[in-house]
């Protein structure tokens, strides 16, 4: 039960977060097409976001073991919040900044959250090890859920609010809000070992490559997350001229994909014991 209870205050810290971010995804491109930008102007917009957030991805994790894993959880519902509120803005500069904060946000959302959790089950409640699988089981499912949830309900808040693709965003506003709050009022605070951030770099890149098996996997990595970023600036300019729904097709992607991870799990737990790389 006591395990039950702390995984319950991950999850309700946590998800709305998850949620947030998958609504900013959907609307993206028209909103942006929305404010009369070439494409090549809203190519520059997206390089901002990734661009910082693979900046900030380097530092991130030594970032959030100094500053405090809860204050990182709450710094990256803040971030992502003045993010969506800037998305309301025509001015250039402004939606440029408000790409540089998602990245940042974003790189928060995947390493602090976690980082806070592990160092609670383990350190704080002595939890055993071998249920930290279970916790991050769940959050892939609810995951998958929200995913497919953002989508229908990006398209169903754009057409009802009469705010266009700007509305998903202020949406996700108070899904940060509850995440910050939340997480700021019910969880503890917990560090990590301060160390420079040059050193943690610099001891990564060591292992890389002294482990070729660690670097080829870092490069296919690297190669299909570049292909997926690619379509995610592609895929809304393919599809709007034909009248697509794009909230009902971002909820048909993110489904099809929590189909391909469910088929993989049982592709190697079943029968077919496929072998992963």
């Amino acid at each position: 039960p006591a395990f039950r209870g702390f995984q319950r205050q991950f999850l309700l810290g946590y998800l709305p977060a998850l949620a947030a971010d998958w609504l900013q995804g959907p609307l993206l491109f028209q909103l942006l097409q929305s404010r009369g930008f070439l494409r090549s102007q809203i190519a520059a917009l997206y390089s901002c976001g990734f661009a910082s957030n693979v900046a900030f991805g380097l530092v991130s994790g030594a970032f959030a073991d100094r500053l405090g894993r809860k204050k990182s959880c709450v710094l990256s519902s803040g971030l992502c919040s003045v993010s969506c509120l800037l998305q309301l803005s025509q001015d250039f500069l402004a939606l440029a900044a408000a790409r540089v904060l998602a990245g940042l946000g974003t790189s928060l959302l995947f390493s602090a959250f976690e980082c806070w959790y592990i160092h609670e089950h383990l350190e704080r409640h002595d939890f055993p090890a071998e249920w930290i699988p279970g916790t991050f089981s769940r959050v892939a499912l609810c995951n998958s859920g929200l995913a497919v949830a953002a989508g229908l309900l990006a398209q169903l808040v754009a057409e009802g609010l009469a705010l266009g693709p700007v509305a998903p965003f202020l949406v996700a506003v108070p899904l940060l809000a509850v995440s910050g709050i939340f997480a700021g009022k019910n969880w503890d605070e917990n560090y990590g070992k301060s160390r420079p951030c040059g050193k943690a770099c610099g001891e990564g890149l060591r292992g890389l490559v002294s482990d070729p098996r660690a670097l080829l996997l870092g490069l296919v990595q690297a190669l299909v997350e570049s292909i997926l970023l690619l379509f995610a600036f592609l895929w809304t300019p393919v599809l709007e001229p034909h009248g697509i729904p794009l909230g009902v097709a971002f909820s048909g992607f993110t489904a099809a994909s929590a189909a391909g991870s469910a088929l993989f799990r049982r592709g190697v737990a079943g029968r077919l014991r496929l072998q992963p790389l």
